[in-house]
């Protein structure tokens, strides 16, 4: 009933733990037979006449685990350094109020990651043919707003462990739409809100290797429970959802590369792009048409993208310091944020200070405003 974590390689001569039985509260390698609990203490070392004694200096690689949200978290930093679960709002949530999805992609993590946080793509990637389909929310507004102005102006929070963005749009009467979204150290982005009751929603993207990512995708409500309706739609892959409908019995999008991100009844178009119809597909569609190792010194970047750029060195900077013995932050409360839209009077110049309460995740207030 305990979720651990181990190297891969049995300590003994290196069989793959893959083919280890679970058997009586620890792992048995399928090769000797030495077994292993979920901290990697070597419970049996039954192949030498010297097992009882040899076992005590045995020691299998194992990392700290927890489970929260449907999800396990592991740690894998130097053990007297590790810090406080981080408090994310849908990891902290009961059960009921959250669906987490787990996906492949074929990319490198950040291009992924950079797609959540990068607005002006959405009136142009997805656009007013794509959010008029939405079946889970009424985004007519959204897809006024989003099609009225296509170069939104960023305004960025910088917080101890991320950032938070708001991209303004010319909303008409004297008024700005604003779709609030954030990033949280390392892998954690925050996407703005849908209106009225609709839930809130976000990815963790965790490195596979330099060529490939899992893709948790999350949505959550605070305040009640998800629909039967809501976790039907995302297990279907809504049009302006962030889950894929999945091969079954594995982690790969139904609609991928080999198929053009989209279904075979999905009849013929002039342009390739005109066949992929939901949100999720255009966005991986583009993280992976990059290449999983793109020469990032081809960019040409423009102002649009002042928000990778801030986060990018963030994480450079992070990184030079992690080499010098320098951990990040790890201030748990750091992660109480949750991603927000809203319309807000022109003369409004800061989103941070107007939209304060509906951006803050304390699970002890729950703002109303979500």
């Amino acid at each position: 009933g305990r979720v651990g974590l181990f190297d891969r390689h049995c300590r003994h001569r290196g069989a793959s733990l893959h083919w280890a039985r679970n058997e009586d509260g620890g792992l048995r390698c399928w090769y000797h037979g030495w077994k292993y609990d979920v901290n990697g203490n070597c419970l049996e070392l039954p192949n030498d006449a010297n097992g009882e004694r040899l076992k005590e200096r045995v020691k299998q690689k194992a990392y700290p685990c927890i489970e929260r949200g449907g999800v396990v978290f592991t740690y894998m930093g130097p053990k007297e350094q590790q810090p406080a679960f981080p408090e994310l709002e849908w990891a902290n949530l009961p059960e009921g109020h959250v669906y987490v999805s787990k996906r492949l992609q074929d990319c490198h993590w950040l291009q992924g990651l950079e797609g959540d946080i990068d607005s002006s793509h959405i009136g142009f990637l997805h656009g007013a043919h794509t959010m008029s389909k939405a079946t889970e929310y009424d985004m007519s507004a959204q897809t006024k707003y989003v099609g009225g102005d296509v170069a939104p102006k960023f305004e960025i929070v910088h917080k101890p462990n991320g950032l938070i963005q708001g991209a303004k749009r010319d909303g008409g009467d004297g008024t700005n739409y604003w779709r609030i979204g954030g990033w949280l150290l390392p892998c954690f982005t925050l996407l703005p809100g849908f209106p009225g009751d609709s839930p809130l929603g976000g990815h963790a993207w965790v490195p596979v290797d330099d060529n490939r990512v899992w893709a948790f995708g999350v949505n959550w409500h605070p305040k009640r429970k998800l629909s039967d309706d809501e976790i039907r739609q995302y297990r279907e892959g809504t049009p302006t959802g962030l889950h894929s409908t999945m091969i079954p019995g594995t982690f790969i999008a139904k609609r991928n590369k080999s198929n053009g991100y989209a279904d075979p009844e999905t009849p013929p178009a002039k342009f390739p792009a005109d066949r992929i119809l939901i949100f999720q597909d255009q966005d991986t569609a583009m993280t992976e048409s990059m290449g999983a190792d793109f020469d990032r010194t081809q960019e040409f970047l423009c102002g649009s993208d002042i928000v990778i750029v801030n986060v990018r060195r963030r994480l450079i900077s992070a990184a030079r310091e992690l080499v010098e013995g320098k951990a990040p932050p790890t201030d748990a409360a750091g992660f109480r944020l949750r991603g927000h839209s809203c319309v807000l009077s022109a003369s409004v110049t800061s989103f941070a200070d107007a939209v304060a309460d509906a951006l803050d995740a304390r699970p002890e207030t729950f703002k109303a405003s979500v």
